[in-house]
């Protein structure tokens, strides 16, 4: 997927090839939610009125570099951990045997499935947390652009917590869905609320509040 463009990915997206699919099109939303927040850093670099604050931006960049770079191969490892989920349900389950080969075969990719997805919500997460610092000491001129990309991780992190519980549902290992499924709701809880403030903040600076 990485070697795509952008309408190459769209039209594989729309098409019915299994991948990408949700999880994949959530980090790619995610890598564009975080990419905003450098654009917003890079403009403000070198600006005199915000020279208070060029190193903690250097930083902010270096973050923000790194978290795109991740999120974008997870775009790639949603559709590889999908893979094998797939060749499972494709497995025949005509004796008690195949069944039971079939049933193994499918909650060990569960795993899989399940944790990439997860993994998704952690860098938005982190994002979000990011585009927070970007919004308080980036450029006014951009700041609406902070709000979009915090408005970006917001729904990448929503949308990989249903591509995590479609998968989680069908785990037998309680244990392990109650553990994925009890971060996953921390970090829903915490960052759609964190989203939400940045972007009440960067509404009332756009109206001049």
């Amino acid at each position: 997927m990485l070697d795509k463009s952008c309408t190459e990915f769209l039209d594989r997206l729309s098409s019915k090839e299994p991948v990408p699919g949700g999880g994949g099109a959530c980090a790619y939303v995610g890598a564009m939610g975080i990419a905003l927040g450098s654009m917003v850093g890079n403009l403000t670099l070198g600006k005199k009125k915000y020279q208070d604050v060029e190193e903690d931006i250097k930083g902010l960049l270096a973050k923000s570099e790194n978290l795109k770079v991740k999120l974008t191969k997870l775009v790639d490892e949603d559709a590889e951990a999908f893979f094998p989920l797939s060749q499972a349900y494709g497995l025949p389950k005509n004796t008690e045997e195949e069944k039971a080969e079939r049933d193994r075969v499918l909650q060990a990719a569960l795993v899989g499935a399940s944790e990439v997805p997860l993994n998704i919500a952690r860098c938005c997460g982190e994002a979000i947390d990011i585009l927070e610092e970007y919004a308080q000491k980036g450029t006014r001129i951009a700041i609406s652009d902070v709000g979009v990309g915090a408005y970006f991780a917001k729904a990448a992190l929503l949308g990989a917590k249903l591509n995590v519980l479609i998968n989680t549902n069908l785990m037998k290992d309680k244990e392990l869905k109650q553990r994925i499924e009890t971060e996953l709701d921390e970090l829903v809880e915490k960052y759609t609320e964190k989203a939400d403030r940045i972007c009440e903040y960067v509404e009332g600076q756009v109206k001049g509040e």
